[in-house]
């Protein structure tokens, strides 16, 4: 044994047995050990994924992407607009609000297991690998609904493994914390389906002009395949592509049982109706009303712009869709047919100051330049209203002085220069007084008015009612020769409306963060009286006279059922209409961007667009008188003389007054110049207005 021991050499198993006492020494390595190894492993492998699983469950998903822009909202507190770098087009709908053919040709297109995964399609993921694998590349792709919407709301599209985790992790918090049938509302209304459009009812708008809920199988099939390449299957870029898809999408619908061979074909062969540019343009709701404000958050109320589009700001506007539906669709039917022809509409309530409808050019898509702010533009004859507002506030002229209408070279600046005005058509009327001169638009009449009264009180009288644009202080003022903006003129108009006091026009009452927290809050309206109402009313009377018999405005009264007052304007290259009831104050161009002069029927567009707006505007509205304010008489004086009417004179009107500037000396050229010994009676005469002339004239007497 000791021989064993002494060469090194090892003892024999029967000596290590008794060396060791009769105990085996256990393996250090057995197959059991591993398997308590791989038990333990995975014990903790199901503690931590429960623990994981019940982390995403209790955890709040992040702020959505399309959540963190902030909207704008309309007067009723509607969403109407979403501020963010590509100017998303957006409006969601319940899934009962989406056709079944819709949501029936995106299962099949995009996620047919849908309803029966978790989330990930292990088979899609099994056999898209697979063919990666085989084609060395990455050639298919196997991204369910809830992990395509999870990347939507939450990812950029990057390519990296941290971005496919944290698709995997807001995929399964998706899935954990909605249904199906929410998950699939989502998505659809998330999806971009191009040209701006985000979720099913914005497509459907912008390429059908109809709501989801109405799209056709041929419509949904064709809208389906869309998303796979918003630009190359758009059918307004790629006609044959987009049908090419929808030809796809058919026959996957026919694969899965959704639809029959014989449908698939009838709908392939329908002939689709897409919308066309123009009426492409509306389905953007209030987009240069949108960027006035975007002007007005960023540069006037300080917040940063960055803000803006990312803190899921609440922005309530004074915007009212009512009116601005009726004043976009007023514009695009005036405009339409008349190529690179532009308008402007801007309505203001002149009782708050809110601005209730805007409307900056014909299409926004192809041009975002608002020409409602646009200082460029001659407003023409309506201009003249601020002028005789001047001339009747300070008492210089009355409505009924008189001034002959007929070629006349006028003498200025201390008879150093000339001036010689020409009437529209060379029409002269002789004597007129300031309602005929309102009515005709005459020219000399203006001009002997704003020589009269001094052309520096009219531009004062300008500034304070709103006009901002330099105002030259010489005799064509009067004509409306120094340009101003649609929006100028509209405010300057509330004034008169609103008896006289101007209140600041604003379109933001309210701004909120994401929390709810009250950033900004407009002041309560202030109104700031100009001149006095009896003034104001006078000459809203002698306004009305242009939707009368012989007014510019005469054609289109008759679409107007309510009482009204305004003043036309043309210059070769602009058209307006600027008017008010006591509700909107409205400020109507219409004109060519590079100056083009303007045709006869052109330079008629102003009005229609106008009166379609007003009308369809306060279509719910009761119509109302403008209320007389005190310090306002109504007498009868002699049409030709303008002299305080007897029962001898032929033709006699009643007419208004500020009190104390009415006639004193009766007419003596139709009797004996005595004062009568009883009232003189009403005399009734046809007016083009209806019944509210009949209440006019009884409120009137």
């Amino acid at each position: 044994m000791e021989v064993y021991l002494k060469f090194g050499r090892r003892r024999p198993p029967l000596q290590r047995l008794i060396r060791s006492g009769g105990k085996k020494k256990p393996k250090r390595r057995g197959l059991g050990l591993w398997l308590k190894w791989l038990g333990a492993l995975g014990l903790i492998g199901l503690c931590a994924a429960g623990a994981l699983l019940l982390y995403l469950f209790q955890a709040d998903l992040p702020l959505a992407n399309s959540d963190k822009n902030s909207v704008l909202l309309d007067a009723q507190g509607k969403e109407i607009a979403v501020f963010s770098d590509g100017q998303r087009n957006r409006k969601s709908v319940a899934l009962s609000e989406i056709s079944p053919w819709l949501v029936q040709a995106t299962l099949a297109t995009e996620d047919r297991q849908f309803y029966d995964h978790f989330g990930f399609d292990l088979k899609g993921m099994a056999r898209a690998a697979f063919v990666n694998l085989k084609g060395m590349g990455k050639l298919q792709g196997a991204s369910t609904l809830t992990q395509q919407l999870a990347r939507n709301l939450y990812l950029s599209h990057e390519r990296t493994w941290s971005r496919k985790l944290r698709e995997a992790m807001y995929t399964t918090q998706l899935e954990m914390k909605y249904s199906k049938d929410d998950i699939l509302r989502m998505y659809l209304n998330e999806i971009y389906y191009g040209h701006g459009a985000y979720g099913i009812e914005a497509a459907s708008q912008l390429y059908f002009g109809k709501p989801a809920k109405e799209l056709t199988l041929a419509e949904s099939a064709l809208l389906a395949g869309v998303p796979k390449g918003p630009t190359y299957y758009s059918p307004f870029n790629h006609m044959k592509n987009a049908k090419d898809r929808q030809k796809t999408v058919l026959s996957v619908m026919v694969e899965t049982g959704a639809i029959t061979q014989r449908e698939a074909d009838k709908a392939y062969a329908e002939l689709l109706t897409f919308r066309t540019r123009e009426e492409r343009a509306m389905t953007s709701q209030a987009p240069y009303f949108r960027d006035y404000v975007r002007s007005v958050v960023v540069g006037e109320l300080g917040i940063d712009e960055s803000l803006l589009e990312h803190g899921g700001l609440r922005i309530y506007s004074t915007l009212d869709m009512t009116a601005q539906q009726a004043a976009e669709t007023a514009v695009a039917s005036e405009l339409a047919g008349s190529p690179e022809l532009e308008g402007a509409l801007v309505s203001i309530d002149p009782r708050t100051g809110e601005i209730k409808a805007l409307v900056g050019g014909r299409n926004y898509t192809e041009s975002q330049y608002n020409h409602a702010f646009a200082t460029t533009r001659q407003p023409g004859s309506s201009f003249k209203p601020i002028m005789y507002l001047s001339a009747l506030a300070s008492g210089k002229l009355t409505s009924a002085s008189k001034f002959s209408s007929e070629p006349t070279l006028f003498h200025y600046d201390d008879n150093r220069k000339t001036y010689s005005p020409r009437n529209f058509g060379d029409k002269y009327l002789g004597d007129i007084d300031m309602r005929q001169a309102i009515a005709a638009s005459d020219n000399i009449y203006a001009v002997n008015t704003i020589l009269t009264i001094g052309a520096e009180q009219v531009i004062e009288l300008g500034r304070k009612m709103g006009i901002t644009s330099p105002l030259q202080a010489v005799p064509s003022l009067a004509l409306g020769t120094s340009p101003v903006s649609p929006f100028e003129m509209a405010t300057s108009f509330a004034v008169i409306s609103n008896q006289g006091r101007s209140v600041k026009p604003f379109a933001v009452q309210k701004i909120t963060d994401s929390e709810g927290h009250v950033l900004y809050e407009a002041s309560a309206p202030k109104a700031e009286k100009i001149v006095e109402p009896a003034a104001a009313y006078v000459l809203t009377r002698l306004m009305e006279s242009v939707f009368e018999t012989g007014g510019t405005g005469n054609r289109v009264s008759a679409e107007i059922k309510r009482p009204v007052a305004g003043k036309t304007g043309t210059t070769s290259t602009d058209a307006w209409l600027v008017g008010f009831t006591p509700e909107l104050s409205t400020a109507v161009w219409v004109g060519y961007d590079k100056g083009k002069t303007l045709g006869t029927a052109e330079s008629r567009k102003a009005a229609p667009i106008f009166a379609k707006f007003t009308e369809k505007a306060l279509e719910k509205v009761p119509p109302k008188i403008f209320p007389m304010p005190d310090d306002v008489v109504s007498v009868y004086i002699d049409a030709a003389t303008g002299k305080l009417a007897t029962p001898d004179c032929p033709s006699k009107k009643l007419e208004v007054f500020v009190r104390g500037t009415e006639p004193a000396e009766f007419c003596s050229e139709h009797g004996g110049g005595e004062e009568p010994a009883k009232p003189l009676p009403v005399q009734k005469k046809e007016e083009s207005r209806s019944w509210w002339s009949d209440l006019k004239r009884w409120w009137m007497e």
